[in-house]
């Protein structure tokens, strides 16, 4: 039965009417990866996905970073890119030409297709509002004393602001800086931006959307893919190397957001069409799904 059957489109939408019904009024932080940024259409699919649960009734939220295009940014500056354990290394020249690409160029350009998918979008810079940062300088993986020099991590989050715009029917739209208590810009990672503001909210869901399937057993092999992963099972995915890399400090954000409440987390392809919205409203889901 194609899609194109009227009888199937029906079908869809009668498939999803428990889950619309059930997730009305609850919040769900959708952290968007570079990759996706990176693809015109993904990024539209993605967003239009966004636009549908607002009007259905869910009050979901954006957070994003901005690796690739402050890459470039800073090549075509002549401001020299150098990552130490996974972190862009951030001096004062390089945190000005961040602070630029997210707010004006990467969050910009996201409210403006929300808005062209028919809801009103907010941006939220979280220097100005949002994250009190301390500053990061400790390697997550052997706990060595390092120095990223302007990155840091949500210590606090005030979520007075995204209520305020929930309060008002829009999508906020969040750039995940911060303001240190010396008063200066941070950067942070966009991974643990989303994971600290689930937490203070508390959302229902947090959705990682980038460019892998999900939890694979096998990185290339699409079909070893981990629908469900139950916390207790991370030690022993994490030892047999299943759970490493990139996919490590997300798991890790994940873990604590189920901690503080997030009934569940999920991990879906952007570049499948509408993966949020078939994750999410429909019986068996296209990614991977976390939970306790």
């Amino acid at each position: 039965m194609q899609l194109s059957d009227p009888i199937a489109k029906a079908g869809v939408l009668v498939e999803a009417l428990p889950y619309i019904a059930d997730f009305r009024g609850e919040i769900i932080v959708v952290k968007l990866g570079g990759s996706v940024q990176e693809d015109a259409a993904a990024l539209r699919s993605t967003l239009t996905d966004v636009a549908f649960m607002r009007v259905v009734g869910m009050r979901p939220i954006v957070v994003h970073g901005g690796g690739k295009a402050i890459t470039r940014a800073l090549k075509e500056a002549g401001v020299e890119t150098r990552f130490e354990a996974g972190f862009r290394v951030t001096d004062e020249a390089s945190i000005r030409i961040v602070e630029d690409v997210m707010k004006n160029r990467v969050n910009a350009e996201i409210v403006r297709i929300l808005s062209e998918c028919g809801v009103e979008a907010a941006a939220l810079h979280g220097d100005r509002v949002f994250f009190s940062t301390r500053k990061t300088g400790e390697d997550p993986a052997t706990g060595a004393r390092l120095d990223w020099g302007f990155v840091g991590e949500a210590a606090h989050c005030d979520t007075g602001p995204v209520r305020a715009l929930f309060e008002a029917g829009a999508v906020p739209v969040i750039c995940p800086l911060g303001r240190g208590a010396d008063g200066l810009v941070y950067n942070i990672n966009a991974d643990d931006a989303a994971a600290a503001l689930a937490m203070a909210l508390p959302s229902r869901k947090l959705a990682y959307v980038s460019d892998v399937p999900g939890l694979l057993r096998d990185p290339a092999d699409p079909a070893t893919l981990i629908e469900t992963l139950h916390a207790p099972d991370v030690p022993d995915l994490e030892r047999a190397g299943v759970i490493s890399g990139g996919m490590l400090p997300k798991i890790e954000s994940s873990l604590a957001a189920l901690r503080a409440g997030v009934r569940k987390v999920h991990l879906v392809d952007g570049r499948m069409p509408h993966s949020l919205l078939l994750e999410i409203f429909t019986n068996k889901g296209v990614g991977t799904q976390i939970v306790k």
